[in-house]
């Protein structure tokens, strides 16, 4: 097992590199750059104040050149400075990393919530009018985009029944009653379009597994069903499910992303929509890289996971 977490963890680094150049890349080729902006509200446009800018931005110098110093620093933690701030790249996301990891743990303890159960009572009641009614619910959330329910919560119930969510926000540790309050919205919401997938997924996969030999045999000893289902055919079909969660992680830091934008949560959602309109690099870069990172991350512990759930995995 250590030879085999070795061997994933070496190779994250060509993964990295190649997702730090597109990173890198991606957001110096959207029309407009920062100096653009800086220069348009300090009402400059001569030539040589456009280099002066450049010069002290260190942006003079060509993009290979940039990029290879860029990442020279990340490599020994430093992400940069905000080009409109002048404030660390990493003390940006120190403070608001654990907003954007609050709201998307919410959501996806909402998400298995909902999808896991829901999806064993659907296949058990395969159709039944509780079956037709979950799959007609899975295919609702699925068509729904988050963000415009997102959007319908925080208006109709404001013109209704004059009250909408609180959109200040407060520290967990501070007041975590108030806390919860403000992210409990939200989280549903992403939530119940995550479970979507997953409560279909875990569906399929449990009608899979109860035709199966074994499960046959042990209903035919006698074994009750909810013992047959919790600890026989539950864990045989979690693999595919557990696979399908590792997979939503780059869909639940992009739900979190238009959650924070709509419901005013200072996570890195906020803070990276913010630096894309000001055409900030650094931050750009730097929440790009750290989500990778955490998305490469969620992937190593879903694929070690699966031996704790099939043996035959560890002996493989």
């Amino acid at each position: 097992m250590q030879s085999y977490i070795a061997r994933r963890l070496l190779a994250l680094i060509p993964t990295l590199f190649f997702v730090s150049i597109i990173v890198f890349c991606s957001i110096r080729l959207i029309p407009g750059d920062v100096v653009d902006l800086m220069m348009s509200q300090n009402d400059i446009s001569t030539g040589q104040d456009r280099a002066k800018v450049e010069a002290a931005l260190g942006l003079d110098q060509p993009m290979i050149v940039q990029y290879f110093r860029w990442l020279g620093n990340a490599c020994r933690g430093d992400l940069g400075r905000s080009l409109w701030r002048n404030t660390k790249v990493t003390e940006q996301l120190a403070a608001r990393l654990p907003v954007t990891f609050e709201l998307g743990f919410l959501s996806l303890v909402v998400a298995l919530t909902v999808a896991i159960p829901i999806g064993i009572y659907s296949a058990m009641r395969q159709d039944t009018l509780g079956d037709y009614v979950v799959r007609s619910f899975s295919l609702v959330m699925l068509a729904i985009p988050g963000f415009w329910l997102g959007t319908l919560v925080m208006v109709f119930p404001a013109v209704w029944w004059r009250w909408a969510p609180d959109i200040d926000y407060t520290p967990f540790f501070e007041m975590p009653i108030k806390n919860l309050k403000h992210m409990l919205v939200p989280a549903i919401l992403l939530g119940l379009s995550l479970s979507a997938v997953t409560m279909r997924m875990t569906r399929t996969m449990m009608l899979e597994v109860m035709r199966q030999d074994y499960i046959r045999t042990a209903r035919a000893k006698g074994v009750g069903e909810i013992r047959l289902v919790l600890q026989h055919a539950l864990r045989n079909g979690l693999i595919p499910i557990v696979t399908l969660i590792g997979l939503q992680a780059p869909m639940l830091i992009g739900g979190a992303v238009i959650m924070e934008q709509i419901f005013v949560i200072p996570g890195i959602g906020l803070m990276l929509l913010e630096a894309v309109f000001q055409r900030d690099y650094p931050v750009v870069s730097g929440v790009f890289m750290v989500v990778g990172i955490g998305v490469l991350f969620i992937n190593l512990v879903v694929d070690l996971s699966y031996g704790w759930l099939d043996p035959k995995v560890r002996t493989s």
